[in-house]
């Protein structure tokens, strides 16, 4: 497919979910980020964001902020797991660099507000190894069919969407589970709401080690050492991505 078929199906499959407006965001090199907020789909400046992606913005999008919307976003997913997911459910799965895992985008069975998402999100971290600094509920997604500066500019495409008509059952957004399965009093892969999973574990890992002071670069190698059994050769961008991650979530709480 050409670019901007990647891009038309990453949105129509949005559209088919019930997703009709969202918010359009550009980071540029600099660091500024320019938006268009609760555009229709249709209406996103798309021409634009190519203009912008062509000087070495990232594009971005997600689901317009203020409205409940049946739909949850996950970073960092492995492809073997990401396709599984797709296999059983309806979900968008877009690869944003050669070496790293995808974007998903699960299609739930009713609106969700913002918090609710963000729930639901930490069930899924657990369930499939995700990245946990991206649990927001209302966190921002790259958008297929442009390029990745972060990566080198490689292009981000759809992997794949399904449509089987079978969202994600959301019996409660405490839980995070599936009918006929009986919800547990928690999310699985978490004890009290700390996530246990093993990516949860690394990320209060390396977030304590930052607090404590200790040194990045050796929290990172013992990090690649860590996840590397699980990771396979994904080990190093995975734990550059979660360090990263903890020491930008560590600066905006002493902001």
């Amino acid at each position: 497919m050409t670019a901007r078929a990647h891009t038309q199906a990453m949105l129509s499959w949005w559209a088919h979910v019930g997703i009709d407006r969202a918010d359009l965001a550009v980071r540029r090199p600099t660091g500024t980020m320019l938006w268009h907020r609760d555009r229709t789909i249709d209406a996103l400046p798309l021409a634009w964001a190519r203009a912008e992606n062509a000087q070495h913005a990232d594009i971005y999008i997600r689901p317009a902020r203020g409205t409940p919307w049946p739909l949850v976003f996950l970073d960092d997913v492995a492809v073997t797991r990401a396709q599984a997911l797709a296999a059983e459910v309806d979900a968008l799965l877009v690869d944003t660099s050669p070496a790293g895992g995808c974007h998903v985008w699960i299609r739930c069975d009713r609106a969700l507000t913002e918090d609710e998402r963000q729930r639901v999100q930490r069930g899924w971290v657990a369930r499939l190894d995700a990245d946990p600094g991206s649990v927001s509920g209302e966190h921002l997604g790259r958008l297929a069919g442009f390029k990745n500066w972060k990566r080198g500019g490689c292009w981000v495409n759809v992997r794949a969407a399904s449509h089987h008509d079978r969202p994600w059952t959301v019996v409660d957004t405490s839980t995070a589970t599936r009918r006929p399965r009986p919800a547990p009093t928690r999310p699985p892969g978490t004890d009290a709401g700390r996530d246990t999973s093993p990516s949860g574990q690394d990320w209060a890992w390396v977030c304590t080690r930052l607090e404590q002071h200790h040194d990045p670069d050796t929290i990172y190698r013992r990090l690649v050492d860590r996840a590397r059994p699980r990771r396979g050769p994904d080990a190093e961008r995975y734990a550059q991505r979660t360090l990263d991650h903890a020491r930008q979530h560590l600066a905006r709480r002493v902001r």
